[in-house]
């Protein structure tokens, strides 16, 4: 069996389309359809469905798909160990805005250090458009902060929990108080992050039950700010706790919790089930787990 052959099948698996392999892998198109026939001739079934332009998985093909990730990983394995020098890998990861800063600090200092082989692109979105990337292979890893994540298209690769609260001016009346109340949330001057993003969006959704709404004064993705503002007595906000962690220690924020609202918040690390996982995407994923989550 080929393995040029079992590459450009998992390639055509992952975008979907044959021109777009063909230009991955710097091949003529009639190339790749040649390939392609040639190993389900020597397979014995179909691959893929073809309609029109689309080319979609047949059952078998899925079942098929990982057996051939895994022997194009363990052929990347084999030249990268014989190597003296590894190659330049391009690892593409795709997140929020308001993660982008605490995940680059936490993990690109050791990618960097220990596998400096390795060069990453980092792109913000909103999670709509986070998961249309991976979708479309415009993204390799996603790395998320919103409500558990459940969905077969994606392989988790590490969650985890995080805490969110409101968060006050520890000098602010508000703060005497044991608990919040919606109605004391409408009388606040509120900086969020945007609209729709992910913890923001578990608010909103919250006090739209109650025909409510929020109208900040300001709306910005840097968390950081938010919080030193907050500090500044300019207004409340609604972070995750890790966002709120040293102002808490110092004394200037308090967290609070509002009646009847139970927010789950998780950090999640996800690529697409039809992913090839190379050992280089191997590696910025443990890193990603060990140090980011």
């Amino acid at each position: 069996m080929d393995i040029r052959n079992l590459t450009t099948f998992v390639h055509v698996a992952e975008l979907g389309n044959f021109s777009r392999a063909a230009e991955r892998l710097g091949y003529s198109q009639p190339t790749i359809s040649v390939q392609i026939r040639q190993l389900e001739d020597e397979l014995g079934f179909r691959l893929f469905d073809r309609i029109g332009h689309a080319v979609r998985l047949t059952d078998k093909g899925r079942e098929i798909l990982g057996y051939a990730q895994q022997v194009c990983i363990l052929c990347q394995q084999i030249v990268e160990d014989t190597q003296e020098e590894e190659r330049e890998t391009l690892i593409r990861v795709a997140t929020s805005d308001s993660l982008s800063e605490s995940l680059l600090f936490d993990c690109f200092p050791h990618i960097r250090a220990q596998y400096p082989h390795i060069h990453l692109t980092l792109a913000t979105a909103g999670t709509a458009d986070l998961f249309r990337m991976l979708d479309h292979n415009e993204a390799d890893i996603v790395c998320t902060l919103d409500s558990h994540i459940y969905n077969t298209n994606y392989r988790i690769a590490g969650e985890k929990e995080v805490g969110v609260h409101f968060a006050v001016p520890s000098s602010a009346p508000l703060a005497l108080q044991d608990v919040l109340y919606k109605e004391d949330l409408l009388q606040q001057d509120m900086l969020l992050t945007e609209k729709g993003m992910s913890y923001r969006r578990l608010m909103d959704e919250w006090l739209a039950k109650a025909s409510l709404e929020v109208r900040p004064v300001l709306e910005a993705g840097q968390t950081d700010l938010i919080c030193s503002l907050v500090e500044q007595g300019l207004g409340c906000t609604f972070l995750p706790d890790y966002a709120t962690d040293d102002a808490v220690a110092r004394g200037t924020i308090k967290r609070m919790t509002a009646e009847g609202f139970h927010p789950e918040l998780w950090k999640q690390i996800l690529y697409h089930r039809e992913k090839w996982v190379s050992p280089s995407m191997q590696t910025v994923l443990d890193i990603m787990t060990e140090h980011w989550l």
